[in-house]
C-alpha cells in the first residue's frame, strides 16, 4: 500500500456518495409536481395540431426573415417580413398551449436556480451560482474582484 491510497479511497467514496445525492436531487425534481406539469406541457405543444402549424409557420417565417436580415433595409422584401414576423410571432406567442408551455418552463427554470443558490450559498456566500432571475443575483453585482458595492476589492 502506498502512502496516498487511503486519502485517496476516502475522496473516491466521498465523490460518490456525493454523486449518489446528487442522483435523489435530480429523482425528486423529476418527480415534482412543477417537473410534470413542464412534460404535460410540452407533450401539448408537440401534439396540437394548430400549435405546430403555428410553430412551422414562425420558423418558416424566421428563416426568411434571417436572409432579409443579410441585406437589412435594402432587401425588396425587408417591410413585408418585418411585418409578417412580428404578426406572426404574437400569434405564436399568444397561443394558449405556447403560453402554458412557457409558464410551466419558467417555473421549472426558477425551482433549479433555488436548487442552485441553495447549494451554492451553502457552499459560500461568494460562490457564484449562474441564474436568469434577477431576485437571485448576489448583492455584488459584478461579482468578486470587480470593485462593487459589496466591498470586494480588485
Amino acid at each position: 500500500m502506498f502512502g496516498g491510497e487511503p486519502a485517496l479511497l476516502a475522496v473516491t467514496s466521498e465523490r460518490v456518495l456525493l454523486l449518489e445525492e446528487a442522483e435523489q436531487l435530480v429523482s425528486m425534481i423529476l418527480q415534482s409536481d412543477i417537473a410534470e406539469c413542464y412534460r404535460e406541457c410540452l407533450y401539448n405543444v408537440k401534439n396540437n395540431p394548430e400549435t405546430q402549424r403555428k410553430v412551422r409557420e414562425f420558423v418558416d417565417m424566421k428563416e426568411r426573415y434571417e436572409e432579409v436580415q443579410r441585406f437589412g433595409k435594402y432587401h425588396p422584401d425587408y417591410k413585408e417580413v418585418m411585418g409578417q414576423i412580428r404578426i406572426v410571432k404574437r400569434e405564436l406567442d399568444m397561443d394558449e398551449v405556447i403560453a402554458e408551455f412557457k409558464k410551466a418552463e419558467n417555473d421549472l427554470q426558477s425551482l433549479l436556480d433555488e436548487v442552485s443558490v441553495i447549494i451554492g450559498r451553502s457552499v459560500s456566500e461568494s460562490v457564484k451560482v449562474p441564474t436568469g432571475n434577477p431576485f437571485f443575483e448576489s448583492s455584488c453585482g459584478g461579482g468578486c474582484g470587480s470593485g462593487g458595492s459589496c466591498g470586494c476589492s480588485a
